[in-house]
């Protein structure tokens, strides 16, 4: 038998196990509550809708179709020429956004005069509301643009129609976002580039490395890490992108594609919004957005797989 201090030590210890666990849970069961019920509960509820004729009219009781929804997305064209258009400007924006925001944390972390000043400065963009950036991005197209052309006398500058033009509209986009978004992702790098040791830096410069050398060496290897996370963020936001293209350009404008009127720059999560909201096909848009679901969340898992993977050969 044991002695009856460890006995009685070891019933402190399992008190206060079930103490312990009990606080946890306490301080998780809200977020844990209000997860299931805004995230969990609607998703599921989503994939029986996305089988149903639902309109969301009061009164009408949606019925089962199957898999028609599903059918329909595949043979429609401007969801293809939608989904294109969205990995286009997905591919330009990560790229955009990334080297725009590695440069400003490499010359905001470098021994300059105002570094902080240019960090606020770049950051700043941030904090303005996709709707009121993209009408800020939608005055600089149309008129500031065309009166710096007039100004200097450039004739293709001030006829150049950016929001009118079909293969222009998309790079308008990735600028105003870049723009947008660098700053955030700038902070993210900086972060990191403050923890390469200097030693490092300072041992490869005495040996004669220059700053190119010592960048591609030493640097972009020591924040591998920062990589993951900022093509993560800037490719689930690429993907997601709606506030910005409603008040830039609203889909617009218009294009052809296989002989079919289109929107040149309705991206993924603005044809939804329209299937289910503009034109009434609830069921539908629910359909393309489960299939949206299901792309970002493959193509997501794979990028931070590789990108680990990077990490670790690196």
């Amino acid at each position: 038998m044991q002695p009856l201090h460890l006995i009685s030590k070891r019933g402190e210890i399992m008190k206060k196990r079930l103490n312990d666990n009990a606080v946890f849970w306490l301080f998780v069961a809200p977020a844990l509550f209000a997860f299931v019920m805004v995230v969990i509960i609607p998703f599921f509820m989503g994939i029986y809708y996305s089988m149903t004729d639902w309109t969301a009219v009061a009164g009408l009781k949606p019925n089962w179709v199957g898999f028609k929804n599903y059918k329909a997305m595949f043979s429609d064209i401007a969801i293809r020429y939608s989904f294109i258009r969205t990995f286009l400007f997905t591919l330009l924006s990560v790229v955009s956004i990334n080297i725009v925001a590695l440069t400003f944390a490499v010359l905001v972390t470098r021994d300059i005069r105002f570094r902080n000043f240019y960090r606020a400065g770049f950051f700043v963009p941030n904090l303005i509301g996709g709707l009121v950036l993209g009408y800020i991005w939608q005055f600089i197209f149309k008129s500031v643009i065309p009166a710096i052309g007039g100004l200097l006398g450039i004739e293709k500058l001030q006829n150049l129609l950016i929001l009118s033009n079909p293969d222009l509209t998309l790079f308008g986009l990735v600028l105003a976002f870049t723009w947008q978004y660098a700053g955030y992702i700038m902070m993210i790098y900086v972060a990191a580039l403050l923890n390469v040791p200097q030693e490092l830096l300072e041992a490869a410069a005495i040996d004669g490395a220059n700053f190119w050398q010592r960048l591609k060496a030493i640097t972009i290897p020591m924040i591998a890490h920062a990589f993951t996370i900022t093509t993560f963020l800037t490719l689930v936001n690429s993907f997601k992108q709606y506030d910005i293209i409603v008040a830039l350009t609203n889909g617009g404008p218009t294009d052809m594609y296989k002989g079919q009127v289109v929107n040149s720059t309705e991206l993924l999560a603005m044809h939804i919004y329209n299937v289910a909201f503009k034109y009434n096909r609830m069921a539908e848009g629910q359909a393309r957005a489960i299939i949206f679901f299901l792309v970002l969340s493959v193509i997501s898992i794979a990028q931070v797989y590789y990108n680990k993977k990077s990490e670790v050969e690196m």
